[in-house]
């Protein structure tokens, strides 16, 4: 959807006009029989309220939606004013208008408040329809623009930073909606390629053979199952000060995860083709950085296989030996994100330097048991960064919810016949599995993992997406850097 900005006071006739509304403060303005109908609605200007009427602007009768921003004194502004653009897309998306504007005149907004509505309402307004060849009318996506109207000064280039990151959460959520027939490994490669073509990001692929030369058995041991061949992407950004070490994000991309030989049930399958969110969402990243052109220095790495059943799988009792040279015994191959992103990160340490790791993976089940769809869980080795990134989480609406790492727990995961074992026992799955992947990082690194499994697919519409991908991470990373990077 585009976003234009249209000088003057009022949008062309064809177009229907949003106000933002703070709570309990209906503009003095307003026309009284729509002012009345808000009122008769209980529409108070709670965040992400909406309510539509009628009134007649210079003699023609016009659509005019409300919607509620809130309390201005809130903590919570910005997720306030993104719910109000929000709610405005969800109300005109498939309405059988192609353009809303939207007034800002005389809301006192400032200018990073008003690309907060616009952001909320850019991400609300994203769907996916490539598939959907038999849609009633009265379904298609008809909203094609929103026109700004009496912008507050500076709201052009403040827009400019939020359509990049925009930008990136909807490539996160490209990949991870599209199906594993369409986006596998290769293929995952071949669309980072060129979205990123022309950003100024370099790009370093890896394939079968390097990962074999390179001693990558863990990681190899996931995608020998399977005929799609598995690939390594990493991402480089050099935006910040020259020689200056990067900080890591790496991703875990299993395209498609049947569970391998520890074959998961038929019900509900079909959703792992999402168990690439940390790869996607760390795509999603890396295009949001190049586009806004941050000043940091910053790697992207996506750990990319599919994980399938075929008479080749790895088995459960296999003994595999990642890059690092530590051996580990494979007990569930359905615990493969942690086998894929311990070579990563072995790699990530070797080939780039960074001053951090930050891992990202739908990783366990057992993280959604714990925080439900409301959070995902963060381990780190460092307090200051596990401060930073809560933090980050907390201003970008992208939550975190940290757990403990320990001697006790990682105990669990001590093999008989080899260094470690890639699964534990039932109870602390999420825990065990982050003790696994702490194996791999390098003494006196900071490193964070955050588990996301809840996070990355909703079965019904949320704040600012759809039922759908979420495009989650994008702007939890995002906000790391803008905080803590770029100073």
């Amino acid at each position: 959807m585009r976003i234009e900005f249209i000088a003057g006071p009022s949008a062309p006739a064809s177009t229907a006009v949003a106000r933002i509304v703070n709570q309990d403060a209906l503009p003095a303005d307003l026309d009284p029989v729509l002012a009345e109908g808000a009122r008769a609605s209980r529409f108070t200007g709670k965040a992400g309220q909406l309510f539509e009427g009628f009134a007649t602007v210079d003699g023609a009768v016009t659509r005019v939606a409300l919607a509620g921003a809130g309390d201005p004194k809130a903590r919570d502004r910005a997720s306030a004013l993104e719910r109000a653009g929000a709610a405005i897309s969800a109300k005109y998306l498939s309405a059988g208008i192609e353009s809303v504007g939207i007034d800002f005149t005389g809301t006192g907004l400032s200018a990073s408040d008003a690309a907060a509505v616009l952001l909320g309402a850019r991400l609300r307004a994203w769907r996916y329809d490539l598939y959907r060849t038999r849609l009633p009318e009265d379904q298609k996506i008809s909203l094609k623009a929103l026109r700004v109207l009496g912008a507050p000064e500076g709201t052009e280039a403040a827009w400019a930073v939020e359509a990049a990151l925009a930008e990136g959460v909807e490539f996160t959520r490209e990949l991870v909606t599209e199906p594993a027939n369409v986006i596998y490994p290769e293929s995952f490669v071949a669309r980072a390629q060129e979205r990123l073509a022309g950003t100024g990001v370099e790009i370093r692929v890896l394939d079968e053979a390097e990962m074999t030369a390179l001693g990558m058995g863990s990681l190899l041991g996931v995608a020998q199952g399977s005929v799609r061949k598995p690939r390594i992407l990493a991402m480089v950004w050099n935006g910040g000060a020259a020689g200056a070490k990067p900080v890591a994000f790496v991703g875990k991309g299993v395209t498609f995860d049947t569970g391998g030989i520890s074959l998961k049930a038929p019900a509900g399958m079909e959703d792992m083709k999402w168990d690439m969110g940390g790869a996607g969402a760390v795509a999603g990243t890396m295009l949001a950085l190049a586009k806004r052109k941050a000043k940091a220095n910053v790697v992207g790495i996506c750990g990319l296989v599919e994980n399938m059943p075929d008479g080749n799988a790895q088995r459960p009792g296999d003994v595999v030996t990642s890059m690092s040279g530590q051996t580990i015994e494979v007990i569930n191959t359905d615990a493969e994100g942690r086998l894929v992103l311990c070579d990563c990160i072995t790699w990530t340490q070797q080939t780039f330097a960074p001053s951090a790791v930050i891992d990202l993976a739908t990783l366990t089940g057992a993280m959604i048991i714990s925080l439900g769809h409301e959070h995902a869980g963060i381990f780190s080795n460092d307090d200051a960064l596990a401060d930073k990134l809560l933090g980050a989480g907390a201003a970008s609406g992208d939550k975190l919810w940290r757990f403990p790492l320990g001697s006790a727990y990682d105990k669990l995961i001590d093999s008989p016949i080899a260094d470690m074992k890639n699964v534990g026992p039932r109870e602390g799955g999420s825990i065990t599995a982050a003790q696994f992947i702490q194996r791999f990082v390098d003494k006196g690194m900071a490193w964070a993992h955050l588990d996301i499994a809840g996070m990355v697919w909703a079965s019904k519409p949320g704040q600012t997406w759809d039922k759908g991908a979420t495009g989650y991470g994008v702007r939890l990373l995002d906000r790391f850097v803008r905080d803590h990077l770029e100073g």
